[in-house]
């Protein structure tokens, strides 16, 4: 018990740097209208908000993390089941992004002035390669045949303004959309699929960090004789 307790202070930082309030989390999904932009404030009266709004979410998150029980087994479904489940329910009542909805946020904000529809797919490339994503499907290749066959036929570099072009580009997209088998109405299954990977990659890490500070605490002195637990064991609450 006393070398789990240890891990106290390691684990504050392991467990709040992953997962409470990283910075790409910490944008209020109400923010994607431009109409909810704050009016002009004063300096030090934003920065005060900005410290409210982003302490409020920390206290919400932390209050649920403390009622759940998480066990750091990234190779048991139940458990990454159950993480993905907890910090789905951290995001709905701390109003943080999901995955999916920093992407969308990202797509949007880097993309929104450019004018070409081909600056426009490699910056959705970079943005997926950023992001540590792999396109399974080599769909980015096909999007770009489409663009090529779409631009060759109007004879011209496609812009997002032409809306006729454009919807024979859209309507090309939707030929390999299907040949995909990608279904917009399976899109929630989609996001549930990347929350799991996700959840699984970050229990992952919580355990590489887990067992990094047991070992650099089992080199103490006062801990060489005790046993080291296993990490499935210890319960997140008790270091909160």
């Amino acid at each position: 018990m006393a070398f789990s307790t240890r891990l106290l202070s390691k684990s504050r930082q392991l467990y709040g740097g992953h997962a409470i309030l990283r910075q790409e989390h910490a944008i209020p999904v109400r923010f994607y209208a431009k109409e909810a932009a704050p009016s002009a404030l004063k300096g030090d009266e934003m920065l005060k908000n900005i410290f409210l709004e982003v302490k409020k979410k920390f206290d919400t998150a932390l209050g649920i993390l403390r009622k759940e029980k998480i066990t750091i087994d990234p190779d048991d479904p139940a458990s990454v089941s159950q993480y993905a489940k907890v910090m789905k329910t951290v995001r709905e009542k701390a109003d943080l992004f999901s995955e999916s909805q920093r992407i969308q946020y990202t797509i949007q904000t880097r993309t929104q002035d450019i004018p070409d529809a081909r600056t426009y797919l490699l910056t959705l490339k970079e943005i997926r390669i950023k992001r540590g994503l792999t396109d399974e499907f080599g769909a980015e290749a096909m999007m770009m045949d489409a663009l090529d066959k779409v631009e060759k036929e109007v004879k011209k570099p496609l812009m997002r303004n032409d809306k006729k072009s454009m919807a024979l580009l859209t309507a090309e997209f939707d030929k390999i959309n299907k040949k995909l088998g990608i279904r917009k109405e399976d899109l929630p299954k989609y996001e549930e699929q990347l929350d799991l990977k996700i959840a699984k990659a970050q229990l992952e890490e919580l355990k590489k960090d887990a067992l990094e500070a047991m070992e650099t605490q089992k080199k103490r002195e006062e801990f060489k004789d005790e046993a080291m637990p296993d990490v499935k064991s210890l319960d997140i609450r008790n270091f909160l």
